[in-house]
């Protein structure tokens, strides 16, 4: 299937589910999307896309959805609620479900889904805005092979990597939350490391220089620590997003009586930073836990 002949589409059109919706557009399809917000709706507008009343009128005009919701609460809702996708949806059509959810949860969501003729890609999703908004993310995907084929034109579009980990629904939300516990420890590894330092006396920009050149540096603390420096916790992924899924993942680990100690200590520092009022900030903000730290201030010269 080329693009000319596919149609997609996508309920959430938030930060990742714009910049996905905006890479199909420039892709050549046909894309219509939804979201409650309508300022989100109108930026999709803007884009070219063909901006919908509803997730149910999404799924009446499109061979290909992703689902682009915050958990499984919300991805139910938009698929299989009240105007929700599916029961517009021809069958054939492939769900794509990209919520980062525990692995029970996205099963029992498939199971409706697929009972409906449709096909369900088990499709979880990194990368951030950034990545979203040139078409460049990473999904870890499970489903059946079919599925697979008949969503290639639109994963071209909106990933640099599409990972096949197989047919079994819940695989890629299993992968999912092992890259979430490996994100979460590290930022908060990031945060506890730039607050003992400050703390000790270092300047913040040279320990951030000094870091990124030496075997303890990371993904995170390169991308992250940034943020620090520039007093800037604008959010790009928010403390409550690593509350949530942290939480998933402890919660699926003690499930099944698996210890994730570094998992813990990093969700109760997660949890301390929304409690204190953090939640919607960006998850960098974790480093204000730490009390008595001079954190780089806005204006700050250096």
């Amino acid at each position: 299937m080329t693009t000319a002949s596919i149609r997609a589409g996508v309920v959430g059109l938030g930060s990742m589910g714009l910049g996905m919706a905006a890479s199909l557009v420039r892709a050549g399809i046909e894309t219509s999307g939804f979201d409650p917000n309508s300022s989100a709706a109108q930026a999709f507008a803007r884009q070219g896309g063909r901006a919908c009343g509803s997730p149910a009128e999404v799924g009446a005009a499109v061979d290909v959805l992703f689902c682009v919701v915050v958990n499984a609460e919300q991805a139910h809702t938009a698929l299989l609620g009240e105007a929700g996708a599916v029961a517009a949806m021809r069958p054939g059509t492939v769900v794509v479900q990209c919520a980062t959810c525990a692995p029970d949860a996205v099963r029992a969501l498939s199971q409706p889904i697929l009972a409906a003729g449709l096909h369900f890609i088990d499709g979880p999703i990194s990368g951030g805005a950034a990545k979203a908004a040139t078409g460049e993310i990473t999904v870890m995907a499970s489903g059946a092979p079919e599925a697979f084929a008949k969503a290639g034109p639109a994963f071209d579009a909106v990933a640099a990597r599409v990972f096949d980990l197989g047919p079994e629904i819940g695989a890629g939300s299993q992968v999912k939350l092992v890259n979430q516990l490996l994100a979460g420890v590290h930022i908060a590894a990031a945060a506890e490391a730039m607050a003992y330092g400050i703390s000790g006396g270092c300047d913040p920009k040279a320990l951030f220089e000094v870091i990124t050149a030496s075997a303890g540096n990371s993904w995170m603390f390169e991308n992250r620590v940034p943020h620090i420096l520039d007093d800037d916790y604008a959010p790009r992924s928010a403390v409550d997003i690593f509350v949530k899924d942290l939480g998933l993942v402890h919660g699926s680990a003690h499930a099944r009586k698996f210890p994730l100690p570094l998992t813990a200590q990093a969700l109760q520092m997660f949890t301390q930073a929304s409690a204190m009022g953090l939640g919607r900030e960006d998850d960098a903000a974790v480093v204000k836990i730490f009390p008595g730290v001079a954190l780089p201030a806005r204006g700050d010269k250096g």
